[in-house]
């Protein structure tokens, strides 16, 4: 893949810091941002002030605003897009990406209207069978600081994982390969939801016993949700599912995280959105989520009661008591056969 484009769509933090460790990686790389003057910024300063200050671009990575320039000759598309807005730019795209484009969600959200994933929106407007997804405890901070790291590509396809472990692959950045994309990236989905009741936990320090039943209860929740939904249990003890957890659960550095700190700090939604200031997809998926688990009967006790903390006005110490009244005493719903 050395002398192969690379484009990755989305000049947010991660976006960034993938594109810049490509690039790194002597990659001909290419990094689409929507907004021009961040772009023309970025590409002149070296530094992506808006989402990742204080960490140099390398020389070699390209910044544009210009769609059709950036995407020209790429092998493989990484779109790191928020959700909202994932659907939308597909749609922009879809003229300009050939069928044998590589493709490649990086992002860790839910549709709404649709509960779609990512690489289905993929599938479903660019009409492109070579797919994959990346997820894991992939903090775009350390990654930019060259900070040891693991990440999952998950694709059916086993070509499209080993030319994105090519692409990605450093002494730092270890690129691991799985099969069960839809587990892959339901796991980075769901695990936002409780990063935000972490953070709330920790402004109110309650102990290291109660985050331990914090921790392992979400997911239990995580996997028992996904499992509902088809996807292998067994994903979840791997580095999108646990893996990814722990570090969104322990981590400033999460923007999930500090949505919940804000929350449990007395402030509004609204006051914690701004104060973060970058997109945190657990907002919206605890809302998609909460729906969902109560259309197909799923006992869900921890999302359900984050919803009620956030759209509600419920409280955190009840939500945990919740947990702990809750009616399932099983410990461990998934065991393998032997």
């Amino acid at each position: 893949m050395k002398n192969h484009k690379i484009t990755v769509l989305g000049g947010g933090s991660f976006g960034t810091a993938i594109a810049n460790m490509i690039a790194t990686n002597g990659h001909p790389v290419s990094l689409w941002m929507r907004d021009a003057d961040n772009a023309l910024h970025s590409m002149v300063s070296g530094e992506n002030k808006a989402y990742l200050p204080g960490y140099k671009l390398d020389p070699r990575l390209q910044v544009t605003a210009d769609l059709e320039a950036a995407l020209d000759g790429a092998s493989v598309v990484f779109f790191s897009i928020p959700s909202k807005s994932f659907r939308s730019v597909c749609q922009q795209v879809a003229a300009l990406i050939p069928a044998e484009t590589i493709v490649v969600s990086t992002v860790k959200g839910i549709e709404g209207d649709s509960f779609k994933l990512m690489s289905e929106i993929l599938a479903e407007e660019l009409n492109q069978p070579r797919i994959g997804v990346i997820s894991g405890p992939n903090l775009a901070q350390e990654v930019a600081a060259q900070e040891i790291t693991a990440t999952v590509i998950a694709s059916a396809d086993k070509a499209v994982c080993e030319a994105v472990q090519s692409v990605l692959q450093t002494a730092f950045f270890r690129v691991y390969s799985n099969s069960d994309r839809y587990g892959v990236e339901l796991a980075g989905a769901l695990k936002n939801i409780y990063a935000i009741a972490a953070g709330m936990a920790a402004s109110l320090n309650v102990g290291q016993n109660t985050l331990g039943v914090l921790i392992t209860r979400s997911l239990a929740e995580m996997t028992r949700f996904a499992a509902h939904l088809g996807a292998d249990p067994m994903t979840f003890l791997g580095l999108s599912g646990v893996g990814d957890l722990f570090v969104t659960c322990a981590s400033q550095l999460s923007r999930n995280y500090r949505i919940g700190y804000a929350l449990g700090e007395g402030k509004s939604l609204e006051q914690a959105t701004a104060e973060v200031g970058q997109v945190a997809e657990g907002v919206n998926t605890t809302r998609i989520v909460k729906e969902k688990a109560e259309q197909l009967g799923i006992n869900m006790p921890l999302a359900s009661g984050l919803y009620d903390v956030m759209f509600k006005g419920g409280s955190l110490p009840r939500v945990l008591l919740r947990v702990m009244l809750s009616e399932q005493l099983d410990d461990v719903e998934f065991r393998v056969n032997h």
